[in-house]
């Protein structure tokens, strides 16, 4: 199963259009889409290592515009989308992620930046704590640009050798990703 998604991505990664895919998908996981871009940097990097500082710069731009439309989202429109975070089950997230914002604001989105977390909550939260616009834009800039950086780096670093022992172990990396993502459910979710 794995084997023919991770050659469909790496296909996908050496398309003439890949670049625009890339931008696409990192501004709206920043707002409202749930697959984050690290599953088009990470390929696209380590088929065009001569690339990769600049596929991480366009993910990294994107990414911030748009977490700056979540801020707006969340700014403007959080009443409109209240009913939906409680219909979705995920007001308890965004009430945990209010939180981090009284405690600690510009780290809550540095962290949501780098990390798994998804951004997209601490973005539209971000906007309706109505967090000054300077410090989150810094904070988102820092966090998504060592994240993707670091990704693009990772993937440049490791070349053809490391593509060819990620082909090799296409399927237990698959299921031990499936495994984090249900693991991190898990603890989320309560």
């Amino acid at each position: 199963m794995f084997d023919r998604m991770y050659t469909g991505v790496m296909t996908w990664s050496k398309h003439p259009k890949a670049s625009w895919l890339l931008s696409g998908l990192s501004f709206a996981e920043s707002s409202f889409f749930p697959i984050p871009p690290d599953v088009m940097l990470a390929p696209m990097s380590l088929a065009q290592p001569a690339k990769a500082w600049r596929f991480a710069a366009l993910t990294t731009l994107f990414s911030v515009l748009g977490g700056l439309l979540g801020y707006f989202i969340g700014l403007f429109l959080f009443e409109a989308i209240e009913p939906l975070l409680h219909r979705s089950g995920h007001y308890d997230g965004y009430l945990e992620a209010r939180d981090w914002f009284d405690r600690w604001g510009f780290w809550a989105v540095f962290l949501a930046g780098f990390s798994p977390i998804p951004y997209k909550v601490f973005t539209i939260t971000a906007g309706a704590a109505a967090m000054a616009l300077p410090p989150f834009l810094l904070a988102s800039l820092v966090g998504r640009g060592a994240r993707f950086f670091l990704v693009a780096g990772l993937m440049r670093w490791g070349g053809e050798p490391m593509e060819a022992r990620i082909r090799q172990n296409v399927n237990l990396l698959g299921w031990l990703t499936v495994a984090l993502a249900a693991v991190l459910y898990l603890i989320f979710r309560h």
